[in-house]
């Protein structure tokens, strides 16, 4: 199964995820939007850290989970490859992360993503698979 695909939208770019189950689903998540920022086989994992969000609906959990990531990145220079939720539904995700910090000596940055947005998002169940979409500010 694929995991996530790029899709264009006038002036931004979003993704499409896939995930046999939720949790992999944020997994992938997790994973594509950072193979958006920079090259993931880069990244060591030199520390870790917790994650804990609440939200309304899966939909909202999107959104919070990966503009909880994007604020890791912009804010304290983390570069994430590694992630493992111990908890997810509708209401929320425990997860904890792992990676390193930027190096401009060693990572290249591919684009910068400046918001994740809530248009179009949607976070749903296809038959046996989950399917999730986003789109981002560039």
């Amino acid at each position: 199964m694929k995991t996530f695909k790029i899709i264009d939208h006038t002036g931004d770019m979003g993704i499409i995820i896939y995930g046999g189950d939720l949790r992999e689903l944020f997994l992938n998540a997790g994973r594509a939007f950072f193979s958006l920022i920079t090259h993931l086989n880069r990244i060591r994992s030199t520390f870790e850290h917790t994650i804990v969000l609440k939200s309304e609906n899966l939909d909202e959990l999107m959104v919070t989970w990966l503009g909880e990531l994007l604020y890791l990145f912009d804010a304290k220079g983390m570069l994430l490859k590694k992630f493992d939720l111990d908890e997810i539904n509708k209401h929320g995700l425990k997860a904890v992360v792992r990676g390193e910090s930027f190096q401009p000596e060693r990572h290249v940055i591919k684009r910068e993503i400046k918001a994740v947005t809530y248009h179009q998002v949607k976070v749903e169940k296809k038959g046996g698979t989950w399917e999730g979409r986003i789109i981002f500010d560039l």
